[in-house]
């Protein structure tokens, strides 16, 4: 538990940084607007090329993790879909639930596996990302499209802004470099290291600065709902299957971290683009957040002391 704690930590100490910075409106509110788009357009796309491009893919078994990922993330959508009416639910509440449920926040997933795993960590993680990154949103725009929120249009358009993700974008991009064996030569594979140094750090700092605290105050079924499944039902189910299916400490490690991962603030802009409930989605994702402090070391910890 130590370990793990000391490995986790900082992150956290960034984090809760934001959001100690956001209220000292330090530098002020334009300004962490743009660095949000620098880290997540150029600083975290070059941190994913810089990886992905050098990676040794012999370090990890991709295809058991990958696999596990995807399979419990169909399996969550289907069982929350099927559900849906006997969550005693309205539909837009349900639709944040859902995201809250679904979604993940790759900074802390990318620095959790860095923290834990380093170079292994990131390249299992960089790999997860390029695979969850494109299947969460088309589960959750279809989400919205089955319960009218957005219609085919909607659909359409999460395609589109999918060809153009930065992180997917990323992935692809490294992962070509590194099969065809162009990898990063000369300057290259320093300068996109250098930058790619920043991402991890900024991105966690930004994670806090997006937290609002005051969308806490009269959090009620659906906001716990959202966090049971996310800290409970699916770590527990990906720590089961995994450790019986043999899945290697890294691939295990990442894959539990993932499923155990506070949800992506994106998910606020979908929530007010397709008629979700906002303010909830808001409290889902601070709760969430403050939440994978304390639990997060937790699961990590019990991970470490199976596999011991």
């Amino acid at each position: 538990m130590l370990a793990v704690s000391h490995a986790l930590g900082p992150l956290f100490l960034l984090i809760l940084t934001g959001t100690v910075l956001r209220r000292l409106r330090f530098p002020d509110e334009q300004f962490w607007h743009g660095a949000e788009r620098f880290i997540y357009f150029l600083l975290f796309p070059t941190m994913l090329i810089s990886t992905l491009a050098t990676a040794d893919f012999g370090q990890v078994a991709f295809t058991g993790m990958v696999t596990l990922l995807a399979g419990l993330l169909l399996l969550l959508a289907a069982a929350l879909w099927l559900l849906r009416h006997r969550l005693g639910l309205d539909i837009p509440s349900f639709t944040s639930v859902f995201q809250g449920a679904l979604r993940f926040n790759t900074y802390v997933g990318l620095a959790g596996a860095a923290a834990l795993y380093g170079d292994a960590g990131i390249t299992a993680a960089a790999v997860a990302i390029a695979v969850m990154v494109p299947l969460v949103n088309i589960l959750c725009v279809l989400m919205f499209v089955g319960t009218d929120g957005g219609g085919q249009s909607g659909l359409w358009n999460a395609v589109k802004a999918l060809a153009k993700n930065p992180l997917l974008l990323g992935c692809v991009v490294g992962i070509a470099l590194n099969v065809t064996g162009i990898g990063l030569p000369g300057w290259s594979r320093d300068t996109l290291g250098l930058a790619g140094q920043a991402a991890l750090p900024l991105g966690l700092i930004a994670v806090g600065v997006a937290l609002q605290l005051k969308a806490l105050r009269g959090t009620g079924r659906a906001f716990w709902q959202a966090c049971t499944i996310k800290f409970a039902a699916l770590p527990v189910l990906a720590l089961l299957v995994g450790w019986l299916t043999g899945l290697g400490e890294i691939e295990l490690g990442v894959v539990v971290l993932f499923t155990a991962l506070p949800t992506a603030t994106s998910s606020y802009i979908l929530a007010r683009q397709m008629g979700g409930n906002a303010p909830l989605m808001a409290a889902i994702i601070t709760g969430q957040t403050l939440l994978a402090m304390a639990v997060l070391p937790v699961w990590m910890s019990l991970l470490a002391w199976l596999q011991a």
